[in-house]
């Protein structure tokens, strides 16, 4: 069962069964705090005394408590009542509720495949001005593009995160001797030591996620393709410029099937099927593993009194490239705010959660990372997400979005999640590489 959220967190019940669908979230009845905030930051915005927006998105449980938060001063200095509903499903049925009539105000949209497409099918209104120059000012142009489809901008990023993070116990590498490693080839060193050490098996890994199990490992395969093909074939093959079954996009495949189908190096192959990912770093803290591959929102599913930091219970280092000196590449994830009205609320509404105001409310709660530039890195949770935020900040990182995202949602969202499913199960990285290409839509 779900933890209880703020009263706002609610569920368009009557909307969803208007359509047969049902989108299943968290509710709760808290009644939010009074607010002392400096209304004049909010002025800009205008007064919506008594109008509601609804906004939905994957977002739940803690995290949607932060999220309604960090808009509380917008609610109490505009009037705007704004009603927030996560739900795992929401990527599943917003189309439905789209096509329906029925959609809430915004979404958050973790996939821009799914968010291009819905803008494409008319559903999703261009952003208004305010959004876009917010979005000129605080995004890099990469970002700006992610939600520019046939040259019309319909909407600003959100959140964001790096994925290419491993995660480590400082305490262990301290007594052991390890060192951080600078190359891909001085991680397989350190991968091959601790498991000749025999003690326990170097890496450790969850890729259940329901109907997305597998999409742990389709974030291996996109940080090998970066690192060892380079950042103009990754581009090349989330936009099919090449096929899936590329032969850099299958080295890269066994490149990751070096570490996560070899027993040396991760004990049961298959374990990792029926493990919830974010229970799949947590044998570290037991001693049971050494290292783990997941994202810097990870730092979230360590659990209370854990510490993260350098020299704390647990930690991270980006996953190396192929050369030392190489610039750094990192892919990652994040949200677009798309609107599904153009009502005056809901533009002021989208406008907020556009600016370094909402970034740096929401960052200062702790727990996320955003890639707006107006956002004061220090007012991050951790020494983690402080380098987190520097590192896409920094106009030197080559950064690519999760190509799963990226790509349609046939493949990224459903024969890519698969086809790992059945990669680790022992089908040849040419095999599953071949039945995702012949997923690959025609139109």
């Amino acid at each position: 069962m779900l933890p209880r959220l703020n009263r706002r967190v609610i569920i368009t019940v009557a909307a969803a069964t208007a359509i047969g669908l049902t989108l299943s979230g968290c509710v709760g009845d808290a009644e939010p705090e009074a607010s002392d905030a400096d209304c004049d930051v909010y002025a800009d915005y205008g007064t919506f005394d008594g109008e509601e927006v609804t906004i939905s998105g994957t977002i739940v449980e803690t995290e949607a408590d932060r999220l309604v938060e960090s808009w509380a001063d917008f609610e109490s200095c505009t009037g705007i009542e704004v009603e927030y509903q996560g739900t795992q499903e929401f990527e599943a049925n917003i189309r439905q509720l789209a096509e329906g009539g029925n959609p809430p105000d915004l979404g958050i949209f973790p996939q821009p495949g799914l968010f291009a497409d819905l803008a494409s099918s008319g559903f999703i209104k261009p952003a208004p001005e305010a959004v876009e120059a917010n979005t000129d000012e605080f995004w890099s142009e990469d970002w700006k593009a992610y939600s520019t489809i046939d040259g019309v901008f319909y909407g600003a990023p959100l959140m964001a995160s790096i994925k290419g993070y491993v995660w480590y116990s400082p305490a262990e590498f301290e007594e052991k001797g390890y060192e951080i490693p600078t190359t891909l080839d001085e991680l397989t060193e350190l991968s091959e030591t601790i498991a000749a050490e025999g003690d326990h098996a170097p890496w450790c890994a969850g890729y259940s996620s329901d109907a997305a199990t597998g999409w742990p490992v389709t974030d291996w395969i996109e940080d090998y393709v970066l690192r060892e093909a380079g950042p103009e074939v990754y581009d090349q093959w989330f936009k099919h410029e090449i096929p899936f079954n590329d032969p850099q996009i299958v080295d890269a495949m066994d490149s990751v099937g070096d570490i996560l189908k070899n027993e040396d190096m991760i004990g049961d192959v298959t374990a990792g099927l029926s493990i919830p990912f974010g229970e799949g770093g947590t044998p570290i803290l037991d001693g049971e593993c050494s290292l783990h591959h997941q994202a810097s929102f990870y730092e979230g599913f360590w659990g209370d009194g854990v510490e993260v930091a350098p020299d704390g219970d647990i930690y991270a280092f980006i996953l190396p490239q192929v050369e030392a000196d190489a610039p750094l590449a990192v892919t990652g994830g994040g949200e677009i705010v798309g609107a599904f009205s153009d009502a005056e609320a809901v533009q002021a509404f989208q406008a907020y959660l556009s600016s370094d105001t909402w970034a740096n409310n929401r960052v200062s709660l702790g727990g996320v990372i955003s890639a707006n530039t107006g956002l004061d890195a220090s007012v991050a949770s951790s020494d983690l997400l402080t380098q987190s935020i520097e590192i896409l900040q920094d106009p030197e990182t080559t950064y690519r979005f999760d190509g799963s995202d990226l790509m349609p949602g046939a493949v990224g969202g459903s024969s890519f999640f698969k086809g790992m499913v059945e990669w680790i199960g022992g089908e040849s990285s040419q095999a599953v590489a071949d039945k995702i290409e012949a997923s690959w839509p025609t139109e």
